[in-house]
């Protein structure tokens, strides 16, 4: 992420305010009508990715409009920030502490780093414990203080 300084906040940039008055004028839209005037709409805004179908068609979202939010994200170099996140950095400006969502959803043995250490060995086991308490409550081994 860049340092120096502070960049301005999502809010007062131009790029939302941009974003903003797409939104009012889309407000009164209606999806059947943008269907209406567009019949690729559904190829033009869905994706699949093996199983996985994102589908943006029934809202009220134009190619102006993913547009619009592309330029926001490049704005706030969101590339790097996402960047900094997967290498284990510091991003959490609140806690001042490295964000580890993708370490709970990692799979693989590729170990993910912070401050020099592998998170991975204390977040498999960790998800170990949850996963056994999950199954404990699920199957009834565990109860509250009624027993049930």
């Amino acid at each position: 992420m860049q340092s120096g300084s502070p960049s301005p906040p999502l809010t007062a940039r131009p790029e939302w305010a941009a974003l903003k008055a797409h939104a009012a004028n889309m407000a009164e839209t209606n999806v059947r009508d943008l269907f209406a005037n567009d019949p690729q709409r559904f190829q033009t805004l869905s994706l699949r990715e093996g199983p996985l179908l994102v589908d943006v068609s029934k809202q009220r979202v134009t190619t102006e409009t993913l547009r619009l939010l592309l330029d926001l994200a490049k704005a706030c170099d969101l590339e790097s920030a996402r960047a900094a996140m997967f290498a284990g950095e510091k991003i959490n400006v609140t806690e001042s502490r490295a964000v580890l969502h993708v370490a709970l959803r990692h799979r693989g043995d590729t170990p993910i780093a912070v401050d020099g250490h592998d998170v991975m060995p204390g977040v498999r086991a960790t998800l170990a414990r949850l996963k056994a308490f999950t199954e404990q409550v699920r199957s009834g081994a565990w109860t509250g203080g009624t027993g049930k």
